[in-house]
């Protein structure tokens, strides 16, 4: 596990993600042409699930899957 603290929509959090999910989410942000937290800001916005790190794992994995069709 990584762990990286974040500003997202204006305040401190730290989000723990095992490092292949953080450089998927490299990924994704650049692909949609964001950083890293203006994206999980727009996840976190979005979420039904109530933990953000199990959120930001569907959001990658719905994108990683999306991506190979």
């Amino acid at each position: 596990m990584r762990k990286r603290s974040l500003t997202i929509s204006g305040h401190r959090t730290s989000i723990a993600l095992e490092p292949a999910f953080w450089d998927a989410l490299e990924r994704m942000a650049a692909s949609r042409g964001l950083t890293v937290p203006q994206l999980i800001a727009r996840i976190d916005e979005e979420r039904a699930e109530p933990n953000l790190s199990s959120s930001l794992r569907v959001a990658i994995l719905g994108w990683a899957l999306s991506e190979r069709l």
